[in-house]
């Protein structure tokens, strides 16, 4: 019975961090760029029996192991915005962005000017250009940003373009070992060193929707709901079970 319980116990430990990444999932559905996660389960093997008498079959007894979990690193959808400084990336690149932490990269072009000229993020972080940060001076207007990344304006009353810089667009070895750290924020982590990316393309105006699947996280949240509840039903059927067996052995003469 004490198996019955650790291995019902394992189960519902590991439907507990489930059930977190789904909700969290849930909770970013509608974050520019944001790539769901995943949880990855396998079979922990013990062997606690140790008489002859035992098949082999019997001798191994079954725990769940929370391995991790992996991203989805599947392009979300594209929505037009309209705003000339969002930008949407075709494929695997991120945008390099300065942060107090330091360097980190992010999928969500959803981008500004603020006070001082700078092109940032929703969250005010400087946008990173192959030269550095890209700044905007105050009589710019009409911004095209090419499918490459070149950022060019007219200036002033002028009709010539003028490039403010070229969004530096990176890409990583194994994208799977990036490191979330919040804000829709990635370091490096042990993906390896970032690479310049010259495959993936820039949509102007056009942003990247999260890729969760709203109705199929929905779902998942009740099936693992269900599951918990079945097995939480199980283990206090288990523990009456052994109470009731520890008062009947009580009652046997002597």
């Amino acid at each position: 019975m004490e198996n019955a319980l650790l291995i019902g116990l394992s189960r519902q430990t590991a439907l507990e961090r489930q059930l977190d990444a789904i909700a969290n999932n849930i909770a970013n559905v509608n974050t520019a760029g944001f790539k769901a996660d995943n949880t990855l389960f396998e079979e922990y093997l013990n062997t606690p029996a140790h008489e002859d008498n035992f098949i082999g079959r019997d001798r191994r007894v079954s725990f769940v192991q929370d391995r991790g979990t992996y991203r989805d690193i599947a392009q979300g959808a594209m929505s037009e915005t309209k705003n000339p400084l969002d930008v949407a990336i075709n494929g695997s690149a991120f945008l390099a962005v300065q942060t107090p932490a330091g360097e980190r990269y992010t999928r969500d072009g959803s981008l500004h000017i603020d006070n001082q000229g700078q092109l940032v993020t929703a969250a005010g972080n400087p946008v990173l250009g192959t030269g550095g940060p890209i700044v905007f001076q105050p009589t710019d207007h009409d911004v095209n940003i090419t499918p490459d990344g070149i950022i060019t304006v007219v200036e002033g009353t002028g009709r010539t373009d003028s490039i403010r810089g070229t969004l530096r667009l990176v890409s990583f070895a194994d994208a799977q070992k990036m490191l979330k750290e919040g804000y829709n924020l990635y370091s490096a982590g042990e993906g390896g060193a970032p690479q310049a990316d010259t495959k993936s393309r820039v949509q102007q105006g056009f942003v990247e929707q999260s890729n969760v699947n709203a109705v199929g996280e929905m779902s998942r949240m009740v099936e693992v709901s269900r599951a918990y509840t079945a097995i939480a039903t199980l283990l206090q059927q288990q523990a009456e079970l052994q109470k009731s067996a520890i008062q009947q052995l009580a009652d046997v003469p002597a």
